[in-house]
């Protein structure tokens, strides 16, 4: 399956596109220009070799035509950057992984977006696509670490339950993380909010933490 980053080139998507295409995925990571996209492509390539062989460097409307689609933007560019992309991604899975975080003296602290989560507002910006939220909790340099495992697991909201059902597909795939059902997408802004605590709990203890949830079988 292909999979495109809309927004890619940054830690996070750039981590993500990594992992994805070190467990064999083909991942296309897209940005405003085409050419930024090729040098991050290249850099990762420079540095894992033939394990970064499925990824590929283009625009983020090319991105946006893979069967599945990450929005890797900053938060603020979420619902604009879905909205002007709304043919392309029409009847897709589109997994929206931002935060919505102000840094305030020594802290992040959480913002509300009009539907409460930056996922609700790309749903509402596509409505014909299926929106899921994930991937928030995941430190963006372990991301790209992929000698390592990453541990933890992964908070999924979606109105669709196919759309949760296919990211959680995704997320099994990587060694060590589990993706967890978490409802609809009215339960997305307190997963997305708590991405301030964990970075304040890094910031405290010198570490970067991620989210494990006991109890479930």
């Amino acid at each position: 399956m292909k999979i495109g980053i809309v927004g890619g080139t940054g830690p996070a998507g750039r981590g993500l596109a990594l992992r994805l295409s070190s467990i064999g995925y083909e991942v296309e990571i897209g940005s405003r220009s085409s050419g930024r996209a090729a040098e991050i492509v290249d850099e990762l390539i420079e540095i894992w070799g033939d394990r970064g062989y499925k990824l590929s460097g283009v625009s983020n409307e090319e991105a946006a035509l893979a069967e599945t689609v990450v929005l890797a933007t900053p938060w603020d560019s979420c619902a604009p950057t879905a909205k002007a992309l709304k043919k392309q991604l029409s009847g897709k899975l589109v997994i929206c992984m931002a935060n919505a975080l102000a840094r305030v003296g020594n802290e992040f602290h959480a913002l509300y977006p009009p539907r409460g989560s930056i996922a609700a507002d790309v749903q509402a910006a596509i409505p014909g696509s299926r929106v899921s939220m994930a991937f928030q909790h995941l430190p963006a340099k372990e991301l790209g670490e992929i000698d390592t495992p990453m541990e933890g697991d992964v908070l999924v909201c979606a109105d669709e339950q196919s759309a949760i059902d296919q990211t959680i597909e995704i997320v099994g795939k990587m060694d060590n993380l589990r993706g967890l059902d978490c409802g609809s997408l009215a339960n997305a802004a307190p997963v997305e909010a708590f991405t301030a605590v964990l970075l304040q709990l890094n910031k405290l203890y010198k570490t970067r933490s991620s989210v494990s949830i006991i109890g479930l079988e």
